[in-house]
């Protein structure tokens, strides 16, 4: 079984990303922390609610795809700047399941550029199975 990694720092990612030679063109970095919680996503997502509750998760991610995703990403108008960190194996509620951070020109290109790769990366590169209490 792969063990749960430790996350990263998002202050020493901002360090990072402000060094970095495109920090110049960024206006706006925006951070995603996905984390897993006791809510089943039937229920979240689809109202189907059948009494459960989420005790923790199977997580692991195809890191060719990931790389992709991010490649897709650098491509959207204004992006500069993409960081992705995901964790793996038997993770529990509360746990970190991911972090993203992007960086870019303006705000709605930032936006729009962050919820696109999440979404890429929840539904194209990851796998997920949820344990129930």
């Amino acid at each position: 079984m792969i063990n749960k990694k430790t996350p990263p720092s998002i202050d020493e990612w901002l360090k990072e990303a402000k060094a970095d030679p495109v920090a110049s063109k960024v206006g706006m970095f925006l951070v995603h922390n996905g984390v897993v919680r006791q809510t089943p996503k039937a229920k979240v997502r689809q109202g189907l609610d059948d009494g459960s509750l989420v005790k923790g998760m199977e997580f692991y991610y195809d890191a060719v795809k990931v790389d992709e995703a991010i490649a897709e990403t650098y491509k959207m108008d204004g992006i500069f700047y993409v960081k992705v960190w995901l964790n793996e194996g038997q993770l529990e509620v509360g746990d970190d399941i991911m972090y993203v951070l992007v960086g870019g020109d303006i705000r709605p290109h930032v936006i729009d550029a962050l919820q696109f790769l999440v979404e890429k990366i929840k539904t194209e590169c990851v796998t997920e199975i949820e344990q129930k209490a």
